[in-house]
């Protein structure tokens, strides 16, 4: 069976690699993002690599109007669409941002709101089908707050909290939640932090989702180690963790 796949973010890299490896699956794709010109180029280098398919829509994902308009326009793909895979996100500077309620809104809208807004009508596509595959790029700054990024890690452990809500009423059917937890990937997002051992290759995150679609995984750490950080960071007691300069 080919699978159908719909990208939200799909001009992230991490996106666009992940949509790269299910080009050479063959597999039917359809593309969500703010960049006309870069979806349609990413769309051709589908169709080269294998692709069954290609669709584009440009969508500006912190609009919660025009993504519930989205959705009633293009209501034919709850009949086709077996995965969605919710992939965009922006990384505010915590300094730059803290102290303005206009900048935390909006930094929200995009990381947190859109997300749930989405996820919530894909999985009544699901349900209405008996089946799917939702999986969200989330974080592993949502697992405990820093004070270095705490407004963009409290958005992204919220869409964490609500994913776990999800796969709780959906926990005895066909339709899977994974939530994937990416560490530092060296990506235009990123481009501004230094570099260490720590950051991945995009590429290397993309198997990664890919696999734990195909596995239908729960909570997804990308690379795998990221489970075992912030195993021992969740374990720091409080008394001591405030008093790191993290």
């Amino acid at each position: 069976m080919t699978r159908s796949i719909l990208i939200f973010g799909a001009t992230s890299r991490i996106a666009e690699c992940v949509a790269r490896k299910y080009a050479e699956q063959k597999a039917s794709i359809i593309l969500v993002g703010r960049n006309q010109e870069k979806l349609g180029a990413i769309s051709q280098d589908l169709l080269m690599r294998g692709a069954n398919d290609v669709q584009y829509y440009q969508l500006d994902l912190a609009a919660i109007g025009d993504i519930q308009e989205f959705f009633t326009q293009n209501s034919k793909l709850s009949s086709v669409v077996d995965t969605v895979l919710v992939a965009h996100g922006v990384l505010p500077n915590q300094q730059d941002i803290q102290n303005s309620w206009t900048l935390i809104w909006q930094s929200y809208e995009v990381n947190l709101m859109s997300a749930m807004c989405i996820a919530t009508e894909v999985t009544q596509w699901f349900e209405e089908q008996g089946r799917g595959t939702l999986a969200v790029i989330t974080s592993v700054a949502g697992d405990r707050a820093r004070k270095s990024n705490y407004i963009y890690g409290a958005a992204k452990g919220g869409l964490s909290l609500f994913l776990q809500g999800l796969r709780n009423r959906f926990g005895s059917t066909p339709i899977r939640i994974i939530d994937i937890r990416p560490g530092f990937v060296d990506t235009p997002m990123t481009a501004h932090l230094p570099k260490g051992p720590l950051f991945a290759e995009p590429e290397r995150v993309a198997e990664g989702i890919v696999k734990a679609i195909d596995r239908g995984a729960d909570i997804v750490y990308l690379p795998w180690f990221w489970r075992w950080i912030l195993l021992c960071i969740r374990l720091i007691p409080e008394v001591i963790f405030k008093k790191l300069s993290l």
